[in-house]
């Protein structure tokens, strides 16, 4: 599982930090949710409309079991990541397409 966030949020994020935050801890930026990489791979596909088979080797080692952040500190503060998944996703594809015509 994964924790993704989307780089418009991040330096919305960083820029909060900066105006907010003075403590020496390290504070955790993310979006609280997980999402596995079966949900990631259906959405990519989804978004692009690749109608193809996607297959996953469960014989193989995935990785560490769960990569959530806790983001409870940074929330506390007021802060919140506003795009969700699919929306960055899809922003990232249309803006690759936008920049890169003919791909």
């Amino acid at each position: 599982m994964g924790n993704g966030i989307f780089v418009d949020d991040l330096a919305e994020a960083c820029l909060f930090l900066l105006d907010t935050y003075e403590d020496p801890q390290i504070i955790n930026v993310g979006t609280g949710e997980e999402q596995t990489i079966r949900e990631l791979a259906e959405t990519v596909a989804r978004i692009v409309g690749f109608e193809g088979r996607i297959a996953f080797d469960p014989s193989k080692p995935d990785g560490t079991p769960r990569k959530l952040l806790d983001v409870s500190r940074i929330q506390a503060l007021g802060w919140k990541a506003t795009t969700s998944l699919e929306e960055g996703i899809a922003r990232s594809y249309r803006w690759f397409l936008e920049s890169h015509p003919g791909h």
